[in-house]
């Protein structure tokens, strides 16, 4: 995974040389104060770098050309302390290419109130300097966050946050390198989707290896690897007594660790973030990769089942946004319901092997078992129950046209019996606003089957990587209508017509 201390936000404040050195030189002195004080922040993972106060074009052209051209910057804050006339900004904006915040703050938090005079007024002007800065960007169609709010508040550190951990995503997805183990599983349509047009819009590379390449590794992983991989098993899970050194399946979970090292050197040697897998394309394999493909999702990889690009892209993403946050992220399924109504409806996600056990409740436990569908070896696997509290279920999909994010707020819950004979990870959920009506926006909706499910991510981040990305964003959630959701996506259809123009 990537280090987000290696990050920067640059913190730009707006004004103008009329007020003369010594205001600006007040301006100065508290912008900087106001970076140190995010740099600190806890809530903010990223460097927070403060640049000097802009007071003319030139000098706002050259901040986003160096923002555009410094990769380490993934995103701009910027902030009017006074007015700072909005004509000045026009041509470094159109340049600017990097994510944008709008904070809308102002140094005080209080009006002095028996003191306040004319000096006072003119050196904190945010209230109307921000409003002329927030014309230009609009005028300009520049899609940005809005953060409002004194700057020591913790709910503004907090949205400065999500948003600088959006960015990250972002930036980690520009030149991002996905391979594909096999190709997608025959005749579905949801997992199937545009590559170029996700390499010009996301910047993300779709390519497929054959799995006869990735079998080389796997075969040439020596048994010294292996055992250091078992080792490490012992330490972090428990096992089934079957799949214990000695005992009928042990060398099942042996096989899934070979499989482990063995795409893990192909990830690390060509530098991908993702992987996919699709049972029906194991050529050279003995086992679909199980606990392999859970353990590389817990190192920080995105994975997708049957071939599905998109979501194992989205994986990584969310994953990256949820760095050192409480609550862990995995690929997902909707899988099947409790329809009682007695006790509420509620769905159980879970998928044939591959949950990460970053959402685990408690110790994972290694298990193996067959499998049923794929024609291989009974492969070993973790099997757990997930936390309890609220989750996001995202998915990504290809509409033709563009790119649609669909993002459902959950509430995960506790079995109300033993899963005694479930042989796989899961999560049990119920949807907001309830099963009926989310499950109904979803389908509307075309959300897939697949999502990348998260407990430390919340609706919040998604939008913000949307906006980034400029693709479509729906949310599901405890307000959602069906009627007016339907109305939604009619409309966002006749947006995205009229916005896309001839291509």
């Amino acid at each position: 995974m990537i280090n987000l201390k290696e990050l920067e936000i640059w913190f730009v404040t707006g004004s103008q040389d009329l007020y003369g050195p010594k205001v600006l030189e007040q301006v100065a002195t508290n912008s900087k104060e106001i970076a140190a004080f995010f740099n600190g922040s806890a809530q903010i993972p990223v460097n927070v770098v403060y640049k000097s106060v802009m007071r003319s074009p030139d000098e706002i052209t050259n901040v986003c050309i160096e923002a555009n051209s410094t990769k380490k910057c993934i995103g701009v804050i910027t902030w009017c302390h006074t007015f700072s006339p909005s004509k000045m900004w026009i041509n470094g904006l159109k340049l600017l290419n990097k994510p944008m915040l709008q904070l809308h703050t102002q140094y005080n938090r209080d009006l002095p109130w028996s003191e306040i005079d004319m000096d006072f007024m003119n050196l904190n002007q945010a209230a109307h300097g921000d409003r002329e800065h927030g014309f230009i960007l609009t005028r300009l169609r520049k899609s940005r966050k809005v953060v409002v709010g004194y700057w020591k508040e913790d709910d503004v550190q907090e949205r400065i946050g999500i948003w600088s951990r959006a960015a990250a995503a972002w930036y980690d997805m520009q030149g991002a390198k996905l391979a594909r183990f096999g190709d997608n599983m025959r005749e579905v349509a949801v997992t199937e989707g545009d590559k170029v047009e996700a390499q010009i819009k996301l910047g993300l590379s779709v390519n497929t290896w054959p799995v006869g390449d990735i079998v080389k590794i796997i075969d040439g992983v020596s048994e010294a690897q292996i055992d250091k991989l078992i080792e490490e098993y012992n330490a972090t899970y428990e096992f089934d007594k079957e799949a214990m050194p000695g005992g009928k399946y042990h060398d099942s979970v042996r096989y899934q660790a070979r499989i482990e090292a063995g795409i893990k050197t192909f990830m690390e040697a060509g530098d991908f973030k993702a992987f996919t897998t699709t049972f029906e394309d194991l050529h050279g394999l003995k086992q679909l990769p199980g606990l392999a493909s859970q353990r590389l999702m817990a190192a920080g990889y995105g994975f997708g089942a049957e071939g599905d690009w998109k979501h194992a892209a989205l994986v990584r993403a969310v994953k990256v946004m949820g760095i050192g946050l409480k609550g862990g992220c995995s690929f997902m399924e909707d899988y099947t319901y409790h329809l009682d109504p007695t006790t509420g409806y509620k769905a159980l996600g879970s998928h044939m092997l591959e949950i990460c056990p970053s959402i685990a409740d408690g110790k994972a436990k290694i298990e193996v078992h067959p499998l049923g569908i794929g024609g291989k070896d009974a492969p070993a696997r973790l099997v757990f129950n997930t936390q309890t509290g609220p989750a996001t279920c995202t998915s990504l999909i290809d509409m033709g046209t563009r790119f649609r994010m669909v993002v459902h707020d959950v509430e995960c819950v506790a079995p109300e019996a033993k899963l005694e004979k479930l042989p796989v990870a899961s999560a049990l959920w119920t949807p907001m606003p309830d099963l009926k009506t989310g499950a109904a926006a979803w389908i509307y909706a075309g959300g897939a089957h697949h999502n990348a499910f998260s407990q430390a991510v919340t609706a919040e981040y998604i939008e913000d990587f949307c906006d980034m990305a400029g693709i479509e964003l729906v949310q599901i959630n405890k307000n959602t209508n069906i009627s007016d959701f339907k109305k939604e996506l009619k409309w966002n259809d006749l947006y995205y017509l009229l916005s896309s123009g001839v291509r």
